[in-house]
């Protein structure tokens, strides 16, 4: 991929994190990017070509960064797992983390938001066999509560509180998941 397409991709990404979807434009991108005008749209003829772009980028930008951690096999280290990953997302990955959230809102077709699905997929399975290693069966079935609960302390962080506290909500979460909701 040349060096020109990574650099529009990156630029359009911090757009959409930091100024949301309607500011996503091939001018801006250009300028963003401090590309010669016109530069983007050499790669993506349209809007929704440049929008099926970005979400393979976050995509493929999610897996090069080297897959998931080592072997977690303590309830623990699933939080302690967890609670980084929240804070790196929320932090120094926040733009990239909104832009993700507004393009699934925005993507009005399966087939354009088809990568960040399958992302979201590949960690849901991922996720349902460490519970499952942890606490069983039955906790491997909790997974989409582990994971709502992240995506609802991931999605404020991001919008209301940067500095929402997340060790003791993952702790929670995560002893839900792996226990079963307390009686």
């Amino acid at each position: 991929m040349s060096s020109t397409r990574h650099r529009a991709l990156d630029a359009a990404v911090i757009l959409i994190g930091t100024e949301g979807i309607r500011a996503l434009t091939h001018g801006r991108v250009d300028a963003a990017a401090s590309l010669p005008p016109g530069s983007t749209s050499n790669h993506f003829r349209t809007r929704a070509a440049l929008l099926a772009g970005v979400i393979d980028w976050i995509a493929e930008s999610e897996r090069a960064e080297g897959g998931f951690p080592g072997p977690i096999t303590t309830e623990q280290g699933l939080t302690d797992m967890l609670t980084q990953m929240m804070e790196i997302e929320s932090g120094p990955r926040a733009a990239r983390t909104r832009a993700r959230y507004a393009l699934f809102l925005e993507a009005v077709d399966d087939e354009t938001v088809a990568p960040l699905r399958r992302q979201r997929r590949i960690f849901e399975e991922w996720t349902r066999s460490l519970l499952s290693a942890i606490g069983g069966q039955e906790a491997g079935e909790r997974a989409p509560l582990l994971m709502a609960a992240c995506d609802g302390l991931l999605l404020h962080r991001i919008t209301v509180d940067p500095d929402a506290p997340v060790e003791a909500s993952i702790t929670v979460a995560v002893a839900a998941a792996v226990h079963g909701p307390a009686s």
